[in-house]
């Protein structure tokens, strides 16, 4: 049973559900990380409909947010326009177009966590690293950054953990295609249409193991990143 649950197409589709998610983390965390630290501290008129825009993928169904980002991807997108002209070719139904959707649809669980952790860190330390004649930059890497490491952490974690888990927007993108497009919860799909309980099982239940790892590592490092799911 092992031997026919890792079989090329299933190895397959968990090393480009890892390649996904890793690449998507690496991406959000320094875009989150300043987004993060602009809401912390801004008391711009725009804060409220940015983070509104930015949360938004946490209540808007992933096939409404796929099927705009596969518009907006498109050979008529405005997109997908701009990279056929640059050459690049059409977005949709590519690896890298997966990336992007990832991205977006990733980026409040990215950003939260961090923003709780500047918010919690108060304005007390930049003023402290101020009067110490710190520049905002120095005091920015030298002292926010430090202590919003747990928020960091966290984002890291959430960030990677909900791109695995990915179904609506990858399919509505990306579709099934395998070694392109076709990740771990489109495999499952795979197997499930195909009537595969068997394979399918195996690999939900492995989802279901690193999912619980991953909400029970974040309850003990950070309390509050948790906050994101509620």
């Amino acid at each position: 049973m092992i031997e026919s649950v890792l079989n090329p197409s299933n190895l397959q589709a968990i090393w480009l559900t890892l390649k996904l998610a890793s690449l998507t983390t690496l991406i959000l965390l320094p875009i989150s990380t300043v987004i993060a630290w602009w809401l912390s501290n801004t008391h711009s008129v725009f804060r409220a409909p940015i983070s509104a825009l930015i949360t938004l993928p946490l209540v808007l169904p992933p096939t409404v947010l796929g099927f705009y980002l596969l518009i907006l991807m498109g050979p008529h997108g405005p997109l997908g326009q701009a990279t056929q002209a640059l050459g690049l070719g059409s977005l949709s139904f590519t690896f890298f177009g997966l990336v992007l959707g990832s991205v977006l649809y990733s980026l409040p669980f990215a950003v939260q966590p961090i923003q709780i952790a500047f918010e919690a860190m108060g304005p007390k330390p930049m003023e402290i690293a101020a009067t110490l004649r710190a520049n905002p930059i120095d005091a920015f890497f030298s002292v926010a950054l430090p202590m919003a490491r747990s928020g960091l952490i966290s984002s890291a974690i959430l960030s990677f953990s909900h791109t695995i888990g990915e179904f609506g927007v990858v399919l509505m993108i990306g579709g099934n295609i395998p070694g392109q497009t076709q990740v771990l919860s489109t495999q499952i799909y795979s197997h499930v249409e195909a009537m595969e309980y068997a394979q399918a099982h195996w690999l939900a239940g492995g989802m279901v193991a690193f999912s619980f790892l991953v909400l029970f590592t974040l309850s003990l490092l950070n309390p509050r990143a948790t906050r994101v799911l509620n």
